[in-house]
């Protein structure tokens, strides 16, 4: 039998009861047993007031609704972890559309890419150089309207003969009067693996490295 002096609460009888036994399941129930076996032996010459019942009562309902918040709170990190998951499989062996100046390119085919031009030019290019730094050759867009301006690679050098595949870097310049300035370039690159945790899905592009989910501008095929 239970016993439960007058000069403990509730509450603390409650907390102590959670620490001592292997059951997670203390609830309501609980705390109405101790509520009672409290009334039945506390001391009548000095009984509780109405205001420390209603107190007790008051710190079991705020233990309870953070018991709960932890609970939801832990229900939901498992949801996003599953969504986390379920979008990460997904995304492997996709084309993704990311900011950047490399690329692994297959010069079979054309090497389709954008830059962003904040503002009109006159003068539109993309020098492309070779993975030991050597120019290969110059992709001219011309007078280009502000937005993301399409260029497309054939895979070639400036002789005409295919390069091989690899990863190219892409320089992309604007002329503004008699000043050139750099642009941002928006290249593809594939999907090889996702890393989960974290605050963010981590995309491992081939031949990037890693890459934040939210860096990404377009998802593929």
């Amino acid at each position: 039998m239970t016993t439960v002096s007058g000069a403990s609460s509730v509450l603390e009888q409650y907390q102590i009861k959670q620490d001592t036994t292997q059951s997670k399941d203390l609830g309501k129930d609980e705390f109405l047993n101790l509520l009672v076996a409290q009334l039945n032996n506390q001391n009548p010459l000095e009984p509780q007031g109405n205001g420390e019942f209603i107190a007790q009562l008051a710190q079991f309902s705020s233990l309870e609704g953070i018991q709960q918040l932890n609970d939801s709170a832990t229900s939901m990190m498992s949801s996003f972890q599953s969504s986390q998951a379920l979008q990460a499989s997904s995304l492997v062996g996709r084309k993704v559309i990311v900011p950047s100046d490399k690329a692994v390119v297959d010069t079979s085919e054309s090497f389709k890419a954008s830059v962003v031009l904040p503002v009109s030019s006159s003068n539109v290019y993309v020098n492309v150089y070779d993975n030991a730094g050597a120019l290969v050759n110059r992709v001219n867009l011309g007078e280009q309207a502000a937005g993301n301006v399409s260029f497309i690679w054939d895979g070639k050098n400036s002789s005409g003969a295919v390069m091989p595949p690899g990863t190219y870097k892409f320089e992309a310049q604007a002329t503004y009067g008699s000043e050139t300035k750099g642009l941002y370039s928006m290249l593809p690159a594939n999907v090889d693996s996702v890393t989960l945790g974290g605050s963010e899905l981590m995309l491992n592009l081939a031949g990037l490295g890693s890459v934040p989910l939210s860096q990404v501008q377009v998802i593929g095929q």
